[in-house]
């Protein structure tokens, strides 16, 4: 994990908490992309924990590959999808129970019933929309969208889409500025690997001319502005993974009879019975 150190910290204590509670004795793999974070969770707990009841272990490939040799009597995993397959995997030879907490993508409706001009008291003189001021907070407030919770994407009609953008713009720059990939209130990339990642998903053929705001990158300063994209492909890459980053891609999903289209959005709606104010009814399958 590298969302951000305290969370990291916390989360990682959180599961040490409640395996110790129930009796267990615990050994924790930190993550080798928050270094800092790792060093810090191993020299307290081994300052205040019994060492023969709780270990931390720091590293990277190797040092997790030995771990996952051993038998365990369970593994907890939160993170990404594609390690959790190798943890699952490992898991199999000794048939040891997995609890895995793995990335996914966000969704947000934003139907034509929402008022975009609604405000609410707020330290800024100019007041800020509700809806796009929790949307900005949530996907770029937190870690530049480095966190598990931040918004992935936005789903919302093709007559409100101009509506939802021009908030967005207006509002991100009453946050961050006019140059906002220089505001020091913006969060950089964790490392060069989740940069040149995200890279990709922008670079990619299909979506590099749907970038509608922002798009802007400096690699040497792992910076990224806030990006935003109008009616990528849902196979492109940048829907087919968590996004994990500043990029916010917008769907529109009314067909031209007014219909809601769910066509191919897929895992994070197929347990929903109804999307309030859309009057549309998804399966459940």
């Amino acid at each position: 994990m590298f969302k951000q150190p305290l969370t990291d910290l916390m989360l990682s204590i959180d599961a040490v908490i409640g395996a110790i509670s129930a009796g267990n004795t615990v050994v924790l793999k930190a993550s080798e992309l928050a270094p800092a974070s790792s060093s810090l969770l191993a020299k307290l707990l081994e300052q205040y924990l019994d060492p023969c009841a709780v270990r931390v272990v720091e590293g990277a490939v190797t040092e997790t590959t030995l771990l996952l040799e051993q038998k365990w009597n369970k593994i907890f995993y939160t993170c990404s999808s594609r390690i959790g397959r190798i943890i699952m995997k490992a898991a199999v030879k000794h048939l040891t129970p997995v609890s895995l907490e793995l990335g996914g993508k966000s969704l947000i409706v934003i139907d034509s019933d929402t008022n975009l001009d609604v405000k609410k008291y707020s330290p800024f003189p100019s007041g800020i929309t509700i809806t796009v001021r929790r949307i900005i907070s949530g996907k770029w407030g937190c870690n530049n969208g480095q966190v598990c919770i931040s918004p992935d994407y936005i789903l919302t009609t093709k007559e409100y889409a101009p509506k939802v953008i021009d908030a967005l713009k207006q509002e991100l720059e009453a946050f961050y500025g006019n140059k906002s990939r220089e505001s020091k209130d913006m969060s950089r990339i964790v490392n060069l690997n989740q940069f040149d990642r995200l890279s990709k998903m922008l670079e990619e053929k299909e979506v590099s001319d749907k970038i509608i705001y922002g798009g802007q990158k400096n690699r040497d300063n792992l910076n990224i502005s806030p990006t935003i994209l109008l009616d990528v492909p849902l196979d492109s890459l940048i829907m087919s993974e968590e996004i994990f980053g500043p990029l916010l891609p917008i769907l529109m999903m009314y067909g031209q009879d007014g219909a809601l289209v769910v066509h191919k959005v897929r895992h994070e709606l197929r347990h929903q019975t109804r999307i309030q104010g859309l009057h549309e009814s998804v399966k459940e399958h």
